[in-house]
């Protein structure tokens, strides 16, 4: 037997098919033009997302995230971020699978009902994956100059960092 929600996607498809069906519109050509849509957009916004991933790559391979984590981590700990979640602060941003690894190793660390292993958690979900989706967007868009785009959107990543710290501290610690 076949759960619900095996069938849920195809429903809304079909759905969204016979509504357009109902209206007049004509669901293949329609679907055929979104899709060439898509395929267009994938390709402006690959040289981003290739240089991006690229530069994240060297960064780790590098070395140079541990020595930024080991010196930065004092700085963590006095704005109310837990030392062993230095590294997530850095990936995040960077990297939503690099940040899952990250996390999924100080889960399984510290204990998932830990202050760090909590603090991990909601971090993940505090926080957005600016370096990636700033590509995706102004990539797909071909802006050039994203003028205080990152800084401020790396300026609600340090709130979303120091906010999951501390009410998981207040909440759960």
């Amino acid at each position: 037997m076949t759960s619900f929600t095996a069938w849920v996607i195809p429903c809304l498809i079909g759905a969204a098919a016979l509504m357009a069906e109902l209206r007049g519109v004509d669901v293949l050509p329609a679907f055929i033009k979104g899709a060439k849509g898509g395929i267009r957009t994938s390709f402006k916004i690959l040289p981003s997302l290739v240089a991006m991933l690229t530069a994240i790559h060297m960064l780790r391979a590098s070395g140079l995230l541990e020595a930024l984590v080991y010196a930065l981590s004092p700085l963590l700990t006095a704005m109310g971020i837990p030392e062993e979640t230095a590294p997530l602060v850095f990936i995040r941003p960077l990297s939503g699978s690099g940040a899952m690894a990250v996390a999924a190793e100080l889960i399984s660390r510290y204990g998932p009902d830990s202050l760090v292993g909590r603090t991990a958690a909601v971090t993940l979900g505090s926080t957005e994956t600016t370096f990636y989706t700033a590509s995706v967007y102004f990539g797909s868009l071909g802006i050039k100059r994203t003028r205080y785009a990152i800084p401020a959107a790396l300026c609600a990543d340090l709130a979303g960092f120091v906010g999951a710290s501390f009410f998981t501290r207040l909440l759960m610690g």
